[in-house]
């Protein structure tokens, strides 16, 4: 039943997600690390295909325990996340004030907003704060609604909203995240406001 719920989209990237299935621990190991190695220095949104591919390779790592296996040694500029032991990519999502940072590898909390370098907690406070109202004009209920001439305007205004406090985060807000982490992962879509990834122009 829940195959005939996937999209067509789910169902490719579940395509893809055989091929690190298939892998040998060792050898989706050495992927992983090798992959992690590459993602050093740089801002990446999460739809990104090689963040992606590597999410996909984390999930089959995760449910074999690599990290616990120490089959490699993980690349030098990361530490593990306490989560589940993988290198620590941290994930940005606009629900940082109450999860603080995803874990990239096992999608669950993993920095506490409060444990976030304290240099870089005023600026995501003050973006969360910005981009939580405009995100819940997707959640009116119809009283609120009928407060604005044109419901139907005011969610466009807000998907354009959150598209630049999106641009914003990629170019201005996460490159600080640099001298603190290898690498930082940006959720660049919002499935309430029907903002994809493709509407966002860097």
């Amino acid at each position: 039943m829940a195959e005939m719920n996937e999209s067509p989209m789910d169902r490719l990237w579940r395509e893809y997600e055989g091929y690190f299935l298939n892998l040998d621990d060792l050898t989706l190991a050495r992927w992983l690390a090798q992959t992690f190695g590459q993602m050093e220095g740089k801002v990446w949104r999460m739809s990104h295909p090689l963040v992606g591919s590597l999410r996909l390779a984390c999930q089959a790592g995760h449910e074999r325990d690599i990290w616990h296996k120490r089959l490699v040694t993980i690349p030098r500029a990361w530490t593990q996340a306490t989560c589940c032991q993988a290198p620590l990519l941290p994930m940005v999502t606009r629900d940082l004030l109450e999860t603080g940072l995803i874990c990239h590898s096992c999608g669950e909390p993993s920095v506490p907003f409060d444990d976030i370098p304290r240099e870089l907690q005023g600026p995501l406070k003050e973006w969360a704060e910005k981009y939580a109202p405009i995100h819940a004009v997707a959640h009116w209920d119809d009283r609120k609604r009928k407060t604005v001439a044109n419901y139907d305007h005011a969610f466009e205004a807000a998907a354009g909203e959150v598209e630049k406090l999106m641009v914003f985060a990629a170019q201005k807000l996460l490159p600080p995240f640099l001298d603190h982490y290898p690498a930082v992962v940006l959720e660049d879509q919002d499935e309430c406001l029907e903002v994809r990834p493709d509407d966002i122009r860097l």
